[in-house]
């Protein structure tokens, strides 16, 4: 006997959760279904712990720092105090016992096992079976994406997963992979004594951000201690006694007490059983349209729609999804001002196009790249201020298409921007504004001329940034 509802969420995660929360308020009968943590990765094994991680590591950089402008000042980090505070605190010992509870308050269904589609509108779960009367939400989330190296399968290597939940430190650790997580974690670990190394296939770190801004990120990660492998392969991985051996494609080797891989994530697929409903499980990620819908009867948010795989973007994704369900008119997903943030130290925040991409795509465009230390608020950091700011403007539009800012608080610097680029707002508008002095959103205003020329460059006389923007706006 199959139990009849309105709205069947196949993943429980932090947008499925959101989204179902917000169906049981508008009074609609909703079972959920989640094979792991209600609320997902972000508040468990992701976003929450490791930012309150990555928090302590730039407190322990700024004692450092402190000693050239403040006098003598010593700080010892301990990985064991941090772990039982995140542990505690942030990810409340991993026990989704209370969003169980709330869930079930608002009057859901919550089932915990790993469900199946049966049909375009109903789900089992072992031995039990639903069916939705409105349909069902696809929100299954993603899993770390392991790359195909030859041995690593027999080497007991990491995940964030057990790297949030280590409560001590390995004294060594290979990180595979480059990217955001990869370099947020390792500098996070050499921050508290860990010796590093970063393996990187592609030609720098960060390789989907601009170059000025991974160059920035390889010499603070340098001048840390950390060991960079760009442009290096992984050929093999192995055990040696206590060690992990990563050996490169010219036959180095990097050997470390622990491997963390940190590749990247991909959306699991399988056993979702999305043949029954038409949909094609051998897909990486499922096709949505502007409704999120994928097929009559289905939904589909977050990472398993392969549209950026951000918190942000599943909670928006999720709004629509709301809206549609209930008869709302609904604001279509927009992707073209989808910002993202590393929260390095220095942090990379950016939104819309880079230059290489708009280039590829045939606009004309113009760039402004200014270095933040000479900015006025960067001048005045003075230590840790390595940074900079990179707008590409649209010539024939006059509008910025994208931005990139490498510093402090980068990730709310970006926030103005990704106003402009989302709401195509003129180069015009941007220049007339006036902004606080002396601020780091104002170097924004400094590297395209909103002060005037002369303000402008008086820190950095070289900043030619304003020659090609000239004619715009």
């Amino acid at each position: 006997m199959s139990l009849q509802t309105d709205i069947i969420v196949l993943g429980v995660g932090t947008c499925g959760e959101d989204l179902a929360l917000q169906l049981l308020g508008a009074g609609l009968e909703v079972v959920g279904i989640e094979a792991a943590l209600v609320g997902g990765e972000c508040p468990y094994w992701a976003c929450l712990p490791s930012k309150r991680m990555i928090r302590a590591g730039n407190l322990v950089a700024d004692v450092g720092r402190a000693r050239g402008v403040a006098g003598p000042v010593e700080a010892v980090p301990d990985w064991g105090v941090l772990a039982e505070q995140v542990r505690a605190e942030v990810t409340g010992d991993r026990d989704d016992a209370m969003a169980i509870e709330r869930f079930r308050g608002r009057g859901g269904t919550l089932i915990k096992g790993r469900g199946r589609l049966t049909g375009s509108r109903s789900v089992e779960v072992g031995a039990e079976s639903f069916t939705a009367r409105r349909g069902i939400v696809i929100a299954t989330g993603s899993q770390p994406s392991i790359p195909p190296v030859p041995g690593l399968d027999e080497v007991p290597f990491w995940t964030t997963h057990e790297l949030m939940a280590a409560t001590t430190l390995p004294d060594s650790v290979t990180v595979l992979g480059g990217g955001a997580i990869g370099c947020e974690l390792g500098q996070l670990m050499a921050r508290f004594g860990a010796r590093v190394s970063i393996v990187e296939s592609a030609p720098s770190v960060l390789p989907i951000e601009e170059p000025e801004a991974a160059t920035v990120i390889e010499d603070a990660l340098a001048a840390e201690g950390v060991s960079l492998h760009a442009g290096r392969m992984a050929s093999a991985a192995a055990t040696r006694g206590e060690s992990s051996v990563v050996t490169l494609d010219d036959g180095d080797e990097v050997v470390s007490e622990r491997l963390l891989v940190a590749t990247g994530r991909e959306a699991d697929l399988s056993g979702l059983g999305l043949e029954s409903a038409g949909l094609d499980p051998n897909s990486r990620f499922i096709e949505t349209d502007e409704r999120m819908r994928a097929t009559d009867g289905i939904w589909a948010m977050g990472d398993v729609t392969g549209r950026g795989m951000f918190t942000h973007v599943a909670l928006r994704q999720a709004a629509t999804v709301v809206d549609d369900i209930l008869g709302r008119p609904i604001a279509p997903v927009r992707y073209e001002a989808v910002p993202r943030v590393t929260f390095t130290d220095p942090e990379v925040a950016a939104v819309g196009l880079t230059e290489a991409e708009a280039r590829e795509a045939g606009r004309d465009v113009a760039t402004a790249v200014k270095r933040l230390p000479a900015t006025f608020r960067g001048w005045l950091h003075a230590v840790g201020n390595a940074g900079v700011i990179k707008l590409v403007v649209d010539r024939d539009e006059g509008v910025v298409i994208g931005a990139t800012v490498v510093g402090p608080s980068a990730g709310e610097v970006l926030g103005m921007l990704g106003v402009a680029v989302h709401s195509k707002v003129p180069l015009a508008e941007l220049r007339s504004m006036i902004y606080a002095f002396p601020t780091f959103y104002g170097g924004v205003g400094e590297a395209i001329g909103a002060y005037g020329r002369g303000v402008t460059t008086v820190l950095d006389p070289e900043y030619d940034g304003l020659e090609s923007l000239d004619q715009i706006g």
